[in-house]
């Protein structure tokens, strides 16, 4: 297996035509890989990294799936400020589907767009992406880079995946002993084959025109890439 640059094949959650029960299906267990393995505690660093002491916040999400990530944040605040206001943007419409049926607490809207097509009255204060950006190319991501940067307040947080052999290797034993969804199982190993070296990283964001970042990396090889507008 060649870790030493980006795959491009192509995941199956990016075909059309999926049955919604298996969407569904691989939206649920991505929750709980991102619960068991720390993404949700990631993003969380991100939003509170950019959140500073305000007392209210829109925050939206592209790519934003079944709505996890952003239950995530809901859940811990709490009712507690700042209050929150959350917007969440996805091409798939069964993915919304999934994401509107959530018992959300906070004023909540999900679109189902592109995101690049999306206008907003009034910028969101925080925009982020959790496990998207592996999904497209470079030249699109740096075009994603300055989109988040041109639509945030505040600023916008990545949380992706870092391309490593003992990561491929990992979930790809732990989906093949423990997931129920084919889709997972195809696409969780590749989406770690698609993810990011830090320096591929650094190059995007130069390219993209950005020089005040910063990169971490966080368990369970993830990247949390912050940039502050």
């Amino acid at each position: 297996m060649d870790f030493t640059s980006r795959s491009y094949k192509l995941e199956m959650l990016d075909q059309p035509d999926i049955p919604f029960a298996d969407i569904k299906r691989n939206l649920y267990e991505l929750s709980v890989i991102n619960h068991k393995l720390g993404g949700h505690a990631i993003t969380w660093r991100g939003f509170i990294k950019l959140a500073g002491s305000e007392d209210q916040l829109h925050v939206c999400e592209i790519g934003c799936g079944g709505g996890d990530n952003l239950k995530a944040i809901e859940n811990r605040v709490r009712g507690k400020k700042p209050v929150l206001q959350f917007t969440g943007i996805d091409i798939n419409a069964d993915c919304v589907g999934v994401a509107n049926n959530q018992p959300w607490k906070n004023p909540v809207q999900f679109l189902v767009s592109d995101y690049r097509y999306v206008h907003f009255q009034q910028k969101p204060d925080i925009i982020f992406c959790s496990l998207f950006c592996h999904h497209f190319k470079d030249e699109e991501l740096i075009n994603m880079f300055r989109w988040m940067k041109l639509n945030s307040r505040t600023g916008f947080f990545i949380n992706d995946l870092h391309r490593h052999p003992l990561a491929y290797y990992s979930i790809r034993f732990l989906t093949g002993v423990f997931s129920r969804s084919y889709l997972v199982k195809n696409d969780a190993p590749l989406s770690v084959l698609r993810g990011f070296k830090k320096k591929e990283l650094e190059i995007l964001l130069r390219k993209a025109g950005f020089s005040d970042y910063t990169i971490q990396w966080k368990w369970a090889f993830r990247w949390l890439i912050i940039v502050p507008s």
